[in-house]
């Protein structure tokens, strides 16, 4: 299985199925449109989620009517606006900039939910873990959002240091004997975006299991998608450059519930200070 998958030069620059991907659950695209192009579209069986990475657009829907005017120049510049739409959702999308770039992520919903545009002022940042592996978490939808199954983070690493660290893993259901989720069984992708062409972070994936091993370790670039199918899965951003990606995850349950690999587990207490170069972008840059 490739877990880099490169992007394309045409509009839809990266799609990803899950019948091509190997899993059950996540589908991903990204899109490029140009000033008042228009693009249609019905959820069907479900849900989706579209994260604004740059530029403007409306939405006409059988659901309703959202219209964004302050959407950022870049990832780098802003916060995302997110819009949550639900199954048997007619939709068409009008781009209301030069040039708009979103992603989105659809999978099988359920229940019927209500949909939302989540703005950069509503979305929870988090800055998260300590010294060079501090970050910065835009919840854009988050654990105990009204949505079936899908969870969405965009996470900020400053130049030289770790993310997603100490590595992680959700790949098995795992619950207690209270009945408490422990790890739920999650398809995750990581979609990359950076400053300059040159710019990279490294991403490896791994597991701990001598029967069914995978240990691999990929360069990523900007517009480079990384399919975590199972395993831990740290990041590490080149020194000189900031690094962003946005997570979807989709699968057993709408949680982040994970485990850590206990090779690393005393890092946590270990953290004294915070990147002080954090937060890298704030809700205020998207009005300048």
């Amino acid at each position: 299985m490739n877990i880099l998958i490169k992007p394309q030069k045409q509009k839809i620059y990266q799609t990803i199925s899950a019948e091509n991907a190997g899993w059950t659950w996540l589908n991903f695209e990204t899109r490029l449109m140009g000033p008042n192009e228009t693009w249609a579209y019905d959820t069907g069986g479900n849900e989706m989620v579209i994260v604004l990475l740059s530029g403007n657009y409306k939405v006409e829907s059988n659901r309703g009517n959202w219209e964004i005017k302050n959407g950022r120049k870049n990832v780098f510049e802003g916060v995302a606006h997110t819009l949550y739409l639900p199954r048997k959702t007619q939709f068409t999308l009008i781009s209301t900039s030069e040039v708009l770039d979103i992603a989105y992520c659809w999978c099988k919903a359920d229940s019927d939910f209500e949909p939302q545009l989540i703005i950069p002022e509503e979305t929870p940042t988090v800055i998260f873990g300590g010294s060079n592996a501090t970050r910065q978490f835009n919840d854009l939808i988050p654990p105990g959002f009204g949505c079936s199954r899908i969870v969405c983070r965009e996470v900020y690493t400053p130049s030289g240091n770790w993310s997603s660290f100490p590595a992680h893993k959700h790949d098995e259901r795992i619950v207690n004997n209270e009945g408490q989720l422990l790890e739920a069984q999650l398809e995750e992708i990581y979609f990359y975006k950076f400053q300059k062409p040159e710019a990279y972070a490294i991403q490896q994936i791994y597991t701990k299991d001598e029967k069914d091993s995978l240990d691999e370790i990929v360069r990523a670039r900007n517009n480079d998608a990384v399919l975590v199918p199972k395993g831990y899965h740290p990041v590490a951003a080149a020194h000189g450059y900031h690094c962003y990606y946005l997570n979807f995850l989709a699968g057993s349950d709408q949680s982040l519930a994970n485990t850590t690999d206990s090779d690393y587990q005393w890092i946590f207490d270990s953290w004294k200070e915070k990147d002080p170069r954090l937060p890298l972008v704030t809700p205020a840059m998207n009005n300048q």
